[in-house]
């Protein structure tokens, strides 16, 4: 049997660390309430947005009514060749499968488009890293959205190379401080590369998050644009029962509310259903050309922002784990300390009364 100092030891050492756990659990909680506001306080400008594309087309001509093909070039849908797919991770650990999940995801995506060229935009350290012990660095990078300049227009031709995946971009850090420029800045590149005709179709992988319990992992397509409003979501994973279980506990005891958080956009829906004949200071197939960058934008933005939250809720839920395990380790140890004191004891008695009666 273990010595009670050992013991004693471990237990202080499971108690300090406990103490970590529990006070990185309320870092996380009050991390994910500001990244729930900001989600949610982002979301009635991208509901408007959305609104307003869905009236311009009613009222303007995205087609050519002799061909047939979209006169805007994020419609065309070409045969898909090149792949662009934004791989969005966090950039610490302790927040249990999330980055991990991610990675298979984005693992099993790529094994779907065998042949094709691949290339990634990795957002967040434990994506990089994963992603840069399987598939090489491309000779040119897209600038990192953490610093000031906006991406690079030069990227690597994908004719001269068949069914190659290479990493074409590394941005590390920039989940923290999550700006719309940031968001802005890769969709413009990713629009520019689109138009050129350098890429087919890009995809985002990441975790879409409503509410603590109303989770799920998702690939979604942003271009080509195939129905405004409708996301093209193209590989799902939704959490187990007993992962919202967990959730669910963590969110209680840390305090978080657990209800999803979705916008009231009763005006914005009316703006884009309503049969009313607006007057646009400027035509409507310009303002349609205008606006659609920014839709993709806004994917991009949103795509991040939930990632976030998603990525501050799993961090609770582990930390939530990792301290009720700890409770039942310092029982655990408890028990077994006072049995060995139990034991020390008995023996000395014995030991004593041995001796009484050998007088």
């Amino acid at each position: 049997m273990a010595n009670i100092l050992d013991i004693r030891r471990r237990i202080r050492s499971v108690v300090n660390t406990r103490q970590i756990t529990k006070a990185m659990k309320v870092v996380s909680a009050a991390k994910l309430r500001r990244a729930q506001e900001r989600a949610l306080s982002a979301r009635p400008y991208a509901l408007m947005l959305t609104n307003v594309l869905k009236s311009l087309v009613t009222r303007a001509e995205i087609y050519d009514p002799e061909t047939g093909e979209p006169k805007h070039p994020l419609l065309a849908q070409r045969p898909e060749k090149n792949i662009l797919l934004i791989v969005v991770t966090g950039d610490k650990g302790l927040a249990g499968a999330f980055s991990a999940n991610v990675t298979k995801a984005a693992s099993r995506f790529i094994e779907s488009k065998a042949g094709k060229n691949i290339d990634i935009e990795a957002i967040g350290r434990k994506g990089r890293d994963f992603l840069r012990r399987r598939y090489p660095a491309a000779a040119v990078q897209t600038r990192s959205l953490a610093e000031p300049e906006e991406s690079l227009e030069n990227q690597p031709e994908a004719s001269d190379r068949a069914g190659a995946i290479q990493i074409t971009g590394e941005h590390v850090g920039v989940l923290g401080k999550l700006e719309f420029s940031q968001a802005r800045a890769l969709a413009e590149s990713v629009i520019r590369r689109y138009q050129r005709e350098e890429i087919d179709s890009v995809y985002v992988v990441f975790n879409e998050f409503k509410s603590v319990i109303a989770q799920r992992l998702i690939v979604e397509q942003i271009l080509p644009i195939e129905q405004i409003g409708e996301p093209a979501v193209r590989l799902v994973e939704e959490m187990t029962e007993e992962e919202k279980k967990k959730a669910k506990e963590a969110a209680i005891s840390a305090g978080v509310g657990m209800h999803r958080s979705e916008p009231a956009g009763e005006v914005a829906a009316q703006f884009g259903t309503a049969q009313v004949d607006y007057i646009y200071e400027q035509a409507p197939e310009d303002l349609f050309r205008a606006l659609l960058p920014k839709y993709v934008s806004i994917q991009v933005f949103r795509a991040l922002l939930e990632s976030v939250a998603a990525e501050h809720a799993a961090r609770m839920t582990a930390m939530d784990s990792a301290t009720s395990n700890a409770t039942d380790m310092i029982d655990s140890l408890t028990l077994a300390m006072n049995r060995a004191r139990q034991a020390k004891i008995t023996k000395e008695i014995i030991e004593i009364v041995s001796g009484a009666a050998a007088m």
